[in-house]
């Protein structure tokens, strides 16, 4: 049967009430911990007094004013010299004549842990017995009578000292018991070894941490308990600890195939100490981290030339296009032009993929009907449900055309709506709806009817690889939603429903598509050719171009033209200032659109995608027009 805490605490002060004596424990403070009965009764304390709390000080200062030391001229001097005494706590006895006229002992010993208890006993009978015997001394010889005094003093003294060993006997049992539990609950074998090699101590841990070794070792000597082929590995470091050096190693155990770090302490005394642990886990992570270290070393050297050859091929993709409309022109020239697009369009596919092998995909915005996007998603949806789950999807965005990366965005839904469908089983209800919140967000909100989020969940989501489908999930689903929705400037939001079931928002900014119909746009660029490239490709789109080559330029082109339909600029200017500082200086108050080389996963890139919509060099004039929403789409 189990004992609470509270039926273990009424049972214990029950158990010191049936003691005659009066007892008390004050702790390190001064401050009571426990008392029983007696002693409230004994000395006419109040309640206060005698609650776990009560300072020491007050105690004494009551008992002196209510006269148990008789006449105290000055009583706080008298409290201060007993708190003073109280704090030195030192084992004692003493035996006093109380104001009433009754005796008692004080007996008082420290404890281990600080505080002291002390147990006061009424011997007034006892005193009384030994006045009698005093009065017949005439019968009695007085040596006899002072050794009966001097031999019952004696026996209460050794009585207050067997209680004190018996007391801290118990705390050094407990301790040891604290100690050895705290060493077995430890994921780590801790062992001493004598001057030849025998095991004095060990947890029974070993066993768990080189697969196959006995745990119980007690006695036995180290090189019986590795074996051999573990023995011979830590030989040398063993040596060096026995002749007074610490040493550290790890070593690969052949039979388990564990890696385990041990660490060799010497034992000032004779001996060793042992602490072992299995890094088998932690060794494959430095591995796997060394390798990612690599990847980034690798992205790094490469997204400079990256950069440059981006710009380049810009270059070719513009000067090729203004070519393939001149009149007049060969058709073998026509054939090699087209070579030349597809082959800098290779090129634009290569840098891609090398971004997607050294950083996460970037984001590629288009003008997207928000309509269109649901009603399409919920056509791709349907099949990936059984026949007992239905979806139901509602648009509140109306037709608004939004720039998202319309393929990221679905890839998302669908991770959501496969969670979903996994938690309502064979049947159950979901719904999405899709909707502007104050035109500053683009949300979706799924929810089903399952059995919603654990706490664990709800915490943990998000974490990659966090799963509670055991085997069948990989743990990856909402960690790349929630990457994705970071990564474009967003949220990701898990909640359980009051009537029960899961719902997961969805929040993207909302960035209206640019508008594409024919207007001023300011073109912000600092090298000259790819600035003629893009200044050609925006004018096929039916545009007028006003160019600049710095954000501060920039910034004054807009004090003096109201009229500017957007602006198009690069994120790395000429001067201190960049395009994501032209985008906080214009407040969005003019559409922005940044391009750049830079990998998805640079700072500056990450943080452009939070502040616009960012085009990937190198581009061309479709991937411009898709920005640019439907009519610009048109103007092709």
């Amino acid at each position: 049967m189990h004992i609470s805490e509270t039926q273990t605490k009424a049972m214990t002060t029950a158990g010191l009430n049936l003691i005659a004596q009066a007892l008390s424990i004050y702790d390190s403070d001064l401050r009571l911990v426990v008392c029983n009965a007696p002693f409230q009764q004994m000395f006419s304390l109040p309640d206060t007094l005698v609650t776990p709390g009560a300072t020491f000080k007050d105690t004494i200062r009551h008992l002196a004013l209510s006269g148990e030391y008789g006449a105290v001229e000055d009583v706080e001097t008298f409290v201060k010299e007993r708190v003073t005494q109280a704090r030195t706590f030192t084992a004692h006895y003493m035996e006093r004549t109380r104001a009433n006229g009754r005796t008692i002992s004080v007996e008082g010993s420290p404890l281990p842990q600080g505080g002291w208890v002390t147990v006061y006993t009424d011997i007034t009978a006892v005193k009384q017995h030994e006045a009698l015997l005093r009065a017949r001394s005439d019968a009695l010889n007085d040596q006899v009578l002072a050794h009966t005094e001097q031999l019952a003093q004696t026996n209460r003294e050794r009585a207050a000292m067997i209680t004190t060993l018996e007391e801290t006997k118990r705390q050094l049992t407990e301790s040891e018991a604290r100690m050895r539990l705290t060493t077995e609950m430890m994921p780590a074998h801790i062992a001493h070894l004598d001057a030849d090699g025998f095991y004095t101590y060990s947890n029974r841990r070993l066993s768990s941490v080189i697969p196959g070794k006995p745990s119980n070792i007690i006695a036995m000597h180290i090189s019986d308990a590795l074996g051999d082929a573990a023995f011979s590995q830590i030989a040398p470091a063993l040596t060096q600890a026995y002749e007074g050096h610490s040493k550290v190693l790890e070593f690969t155990d052949t039979a388990s195939a564990r890696r385990i770090r041990v660490a060799f302490t010497p034992d000032t005394r004779g001996g060793v100490y042992i602490l072992s642990m299995d890094v088998t886990e932690e060794t494959q992570t430095r591995v796997a981290l060394q390798q990612t270290r690599k990847r980034e070393l690798a992205a790094q050297t490469i997204s400079g030339l990256a950069h440059d050859f981006s710009n380049l091929l810009t270059i070719i993709l513009g000067l090729q296009s203004r070519l393939a409309r001149q009149h007049g022109l060969p058709d073998t020239a026509s054939e090699l032009i087209n070579s030349t697009l597809a082959a800098a369009r290779r090129g634009g596919a290569l840098l891609s993929a090398i971004a997607d092998v050294t950083g996460p995909r970037a984001i590629r915005p288009v003008a997207t009907n928000l309509d269109t996007l649901i009603r399409d998603f919920d056509r791709l949806a349907g099949p990936a449900l059984p026949p007992g789950v239905s979806l139901t999807v509602t648009n509140h965005a109306g037709d608004a055309n939004a720039l998202i990366d319309k393929g990221k965005v679905t890839d998302c839904l669908l991770n959501l709506l496969l969670n979903a469908r996994d938690a309502c089983g064979t049947t159950g209800q979901i719904t999405l709806t899709q909707q502007l919140v104050h035109d500053t967000w683009v949300e979706w909100v799924m929810r089903d009817t399952g059995a919603g989020f654990s706490p664990q969940a709800l915490e943990r989501g998000f974490d990659p690889f966090f799963t509670t489908k055991g085997s069948e999930g990989s743990g990856l689903g909402l960690s790349m939603v929630y990457d994705m929705s970071k990564s474009a400037g967003g949220d990701l939001r898990l909640s359980n429903r009051s009537e029960g079931g899961a719902e997961i928002t969805l929040r993207l900014p909302f960035r209206p598509a640019l508008p594409a119909t024919t207007g001023l746009v300011l073109l912000v660029e600092d090298e000259d050719h790819l600035r003629e490239g893009v200044r050609d490709l925006l004018m096929t789109l039916g545009h007028s171009v006003i160019e600049a080559t710095s954000a501060d330029e920039a910034t004054a082109l807009l004090a003096d033209l109201p009229d500017i339909a957007f602006i198009l600029s690069d994120i790395q200017l000429k001067g201190e200032a960049t395009g994501l500082d032209l985008a906080q200086r214009t407040g969005g108050k003019t559409p922005l659109l940044l391009m750049t080389a830079l990998p998805a996963d640079d700072p500056l890139h990450i943080e452009a995608a939070r502040l616009a919509p960012v085009l990937r060099k190198p581009f061309d004039r479709s991937d411009l027009a898709r920005l640019l929403g439907p009519s610009g789409i048109a103007a092709q």
